[in-house]
């Protein structure tokens, strides 16, 4: 299966459609907003993506010990006062997509709420990217399926069961467009528990195109998701790992969002085909280093050809050596010279 968002192809055989996860790292700074997008334009990505919610839509006021941040937060101490700090400005959307658009990439955004999903479907978003979390909520994501455009849905934390609840939710409005990305919810995901061979079970179970949405430090998991077959990598970055803000701790730098790229377009261009064969970039070390049955000594024509008379060496012009047991006993048909090739054509 293949889904198209605007001009670009996900699925077997496209190259894999890398989104710059700006999230909520623009700390309601619209230059910094505007900042992250030439990072991500300048990387080389395909997309770049934020994150639509308010803090009353996403998170109740309780004051239920959950809710309570510890020391690893520096902008908030309650759950909900850090999702308050995070809210992109809604004002801002139409002004980022335009910006994003005008530097080639697909501005797209999480959305966490109904009025977000009308708003992003106002501004004409291309696909609609759901979070991990919301995975299970089917309601909402029915919600989203009646507007027929591809969803790139995150699965962390949720197991087949759930995955196939969520697919039936969608599948059922009419929708069929759908990307499914593993993924793994600490910030940042310890390297072990990443669990990548998920790709192929949920692959193998869904039939749709797989990806992977990643948490990790470095670019060490995303490039390895590429090349056991994710077609779809999202990916944290931010201006500065010292900004403030629980987002920026885990996430890529600039030069690192770059080296992501260029990782996975080469891992991509390393996968090429799967029939084993030599190719043509190999050609002169295909005869130049492999070796074939050579004459060691002058054999005149006629004479029988013993095992003293020939030697398996390099250039691989002659007969391969699979052949040398063919070639002793038989006949010169004209004279071969020593250093010369045995050939089908002078025995």
């Amino acid at each position: 299966m293949t889904i198209k968002i605007k001009d670009r192809l996900i699925g077997e055989d496209q190259p894999c459609f890398i989104i710059a996860e700006a999230g909520s790292n623009h700390d309601q700074d619209l230059n910094q907003a505007k900042k992250l997008i030439d990072v991500a334009a300048e990387a080389g990505v395909d997309a770049v993506k934020f994150q639509t919610f308010t803090a009353d839509k996403i998170a109740a006021k309780t004051e239920d010990d959950i809710m309570k941040l510890g020391d690893e937060y520096d902008t908030a101490d309650h759950l909900y006062e850090l999702y308050a700090k995070l809210e992109l400005p809604r004002q801002w959307q139409e002004d980022l997509r335009n910006y994003a658009e005008e530097k080639g990439l697909i501005f797209l955004s999480t959305p966490f709420d109904y009025d977000a999903v009308e708003e992003l479907d106002k501004l004409n978003m291309p696909a609609f990217k759901i979070a991990s979390y919301e995975c299970i909520d089917l309601p909402f994501l029915r919600y989203i399926a009646k507007k027929d455009k591809p969803i790139i849905l995150s699965t962390g934390m949720a197991n087949l069961g759930e995955i196939e609840e969520s697919l039936e939710a969608i599948y059922n409005e009419g929708n069929n467009q759908v990307v499914l990305l593993h993924c793994g919810i600490n910030y940042p995901m310890p390297i072990e528990d990443v669990n990548l061979a998920a790709m192929d079970t949920m692959k193998q179970a869904f039939q749709v195109p797989i990806g992977y949405s990643d948490h990790t430090l470095g670019i060490t998991v995303p490039i390895s998701a590429v090349a056991r077959g994710a077609k779809v990598i999202e990916k944290h970055y931010t201006l500065s790992r010292d900004l403030p803000g629980p987002d920026h701790k885990f996430a890529l730098e600039p030069d690192e969002l770059k080296a992501m790229v260029k990782g996975i377009r080469e891992a991509e261009a390393a996968i090429g085909s799967p029939i084993k064969k030599h190719v043509p970039s190999e050609e002169i070390h295909y005869h130049r280093g492999r070796r074939s049955i050579f004459a060691i000594k002058d054999i005149t024509k006629g004479t029988k050809i013993t095992e003293d008379m020939i030697r398996i060496l390099r250039p691989g012009i002659g007969l391969k050596p699979k052949y040398y047991d063919l070639v002793i006993g038989r006949e010169a048909r004209k004279d071969i010279k020593a250093n010369e090739p045995i050939t089908w054509d002078n025995i």
